[in-house]
């Protein structure tokens, strides 16, 4: 699978979360029908370091006990196009089931959210572009680690 279908992948699966948890639309795997998002505990120590073809690149830590974030720090490069960075301190956990949220402390609209399903867990991110050098939030997609091994998983 080339970048731009992965890309648009995990793009995809992050707005579907967004508006599922808003309330707006329900999950639904592709071709088939919607599914309520799992009410799964997440547990995971996540570590995730990898570059792709095209120079983007992810690292990513991800710690959640009983679904309560211990740990977070989360870099986001596009080639040499810029970046973006999170770090547990600036946000402030405001949800943790079934799926996790994080609020900007500094009172904007930057929203993480960590959601487990399909053998993996989710880290994604919206309304965040103030974390991101100019021109690049929207190629900042999610990062995906392996529910079993806290692994980099892939998009398929």
């Amino acid at each position: 699978m080339d970048r731009s279908h992965k890309g648009t992948l995990r793009l995809l699966a992050s707005l579907g979360l967004a508006l599922a948890m808003a309330g707006c639309a329900p999950l639904a795997p592709p071709g088939g029908r919607p599914t309520p998002l799992p009410d799964l505990p997440i547990e995971i120590a996540g570590r995730c370091n990898q570059t792709e073809e095209d120079g983007f690149h992810e690292q990513a830590r991800l710690d959640v006990r009983s679904n309560w974030v211990q740990a977070l720090s989360w870099r986001i490069d596009v080639g040499r196009k810029g970046h973006c960075r999170f770090e547990l301190g600036d946000f402030r956990q405001v949800k943790a089931r079934p799926s996790i949220e994080l609020l900007e402390r500094a009172g904007g609209s930057c929203k993480l959210m960590v959601w487990q399903g399909q053998g993996r867990v989710t880290l994604a991110h919206a309304g965040c572009e103030r974390f991101c050098t100019a021109g690049i939030y929207e190629q900042a997609w999610p990062v995906m680690f392996d529910a079993a091994t806290g692994a980099c998983a892939s998009a398929r």
